[in-house]
């Protein structure tokens, strides 16, 4: 068996009402000073409010920077950081969706280790350390709670990532009751994000996909292929969306330790120049970056088909896996076309080229990609 390693949030508490055990958790682990980390939609819909009131009766100071914005950018990173620094935070908690958990993240460091944002871009490139960290997601579908990497937007339409064990966070908080009022395209897109975290973990060709990351993989995609549909349709649905948080996180401990390839690469563009929502970007180029790499994916392909789709037991194919995720993606109510998220074709040229540039993540693909091979694909897409 070939080495490897497996780095991991150290603790996590899953179940439906568990947010109000967040006072005993933080006053247990965390301290008396907590910087929170969330964005300002969240305070709007009134989620903060357990874990405020049960932070104050556990006699915990708590500031709150609610700034975060999807794909943050470094601005937003740094007022987190300036604001935490100003409260003499001795810990931090990121609530919200991948971005506020990305977020709070980088203040956990940054508060403490006295590095600057600038300096940590890369893998394994921050020192530490860094304050105590505890997430709690509201969505099912980016599994940052359990990841070491943290994206910010640069300049006006890169991104860049920090990757470190350093920012896994020491504890990570799942209450589905959290994800009960999340909107229908919003839990699919997140759901359809975390679908791609299991599958690209699984087939990842880095030198660290290991027994670990696939089981976690064909598991996260048992639970939330067959869970998406009831959790979109129904979103009341308790039992559907505690097995989509748990797909998620799931999910994110795969990816954590093999990381993800060519869908995220030629993701992260759409998102950067058109505003399109990570999950959805991940979604149009889902089927088409699949069918490029089935030929070297043949028989991984099939072995997943049956864990996300159980009408697959039997008739697995790598073609019959990537058109069931091609219809999933429909049936959750998601575009299925560049075109129709407003991205124009004369804008495909330049898609390409910075995907191309997303080095980090295209090393992992199953099959090399030219930047040739990376235009015939949105060329499909859109």
């Amino acid at each position: 068996m070939t080495p490897f390693t497996f780095n991991t949030a150290p603790s996590f508490v899953f179940g439906s009402g568990s947010i109000a055990r967040i006072g005993e958790i933080a006053a247990q682990h965390l301290g008396p000073r907590i910087a929170l980390v969330t964005d300002a939609g969240l305070v709007k819909a009134g989620l903060l409010g357990k874990a405020l009131h049960a932070l104050e009766e556990a006699g915990i100071a708590v500031d709150v920077f609610d700034g975060v914005v999807a794909d943050p950018p470094e601005a937003v990173v740094l007022a987190a950081v300036e604001k935490a620094c100003a409260f003499d935070a001795r810990a931090v908690i990121g609530f919200g969706g991948g971005s506020s958990i990305d977020v709070a993240k980088l203040v956990a460091l940054l508060a403490r280790s006295g590095e600057t944002l600038a300096e940590i871009y890369g893998i394994g490139v921050a020192k530490g350390p860094r304050l105590p960290l505890l997430a709690v997601p509201t969505t099912a579908g980016t599994g940052s709670e359990v990841t070491p990497i943290s994206i910010v937007t640069t300049g006006a339409h890169e991104k860049k990532g920090v990757v470190s064990p350093l920012i896994i966070p020491d504890i990570a908080l799942l209450d589905p009751d959290l994800t009960l009022n999340l909107p229908p395209h919003v839990t699919a897109a997140t759901g359809i994000d975390a679908m791609v975290h299991a599958i690209e973990a699984y087939t990842s060709t880095s030198a660290n996909n290991n027994p670990v990351s696939k089981a976690l993989a064909k598991e996260a995609l048992h639970l939330l292929g067959r869970n998406i549909e009831r959790a979109v349709h129904h979103g009341q649905d308790g039992e559907a969306r505690a097995a989509m948080l748990l797909g998620s996180m799931l999910a994110g401990q795969a990816f954590a330790n093999s990381p993800v390839a060519a869908v995220h690469a030629l993701a992260y563009p759409i998102g950067g120049h058109f505003g399109v929502p990570h999950g959805l970007s991940n979604a149009l180029v889902l089927p088409h970056v699949l069918r490029f790499n089935a030929s070297a994916c043949e028989v991984a392909y099939a072995e997943l088909a049956p864990h996300a789709f159980p009408e697959l037991e039997g008739r697995a194919s790598a073609d019959a896996f990537v058109e069931a995720l091609a219809t999933l993606c429909t049936q959750v109510g998601l575009q299925p076309r560049l075109r129709d998220v407003g991205i124009p074709q004369d804008a495909l040229p330049l898609l390409a080229e910075d995907a191309m540039k997303q080095t980090r993540l295209l090393v992992n693909n199953p099959r090399p990609l030219s930047l040739n091979d990376v235009r015939a694909i949105y060329e499909a897409a859109w």
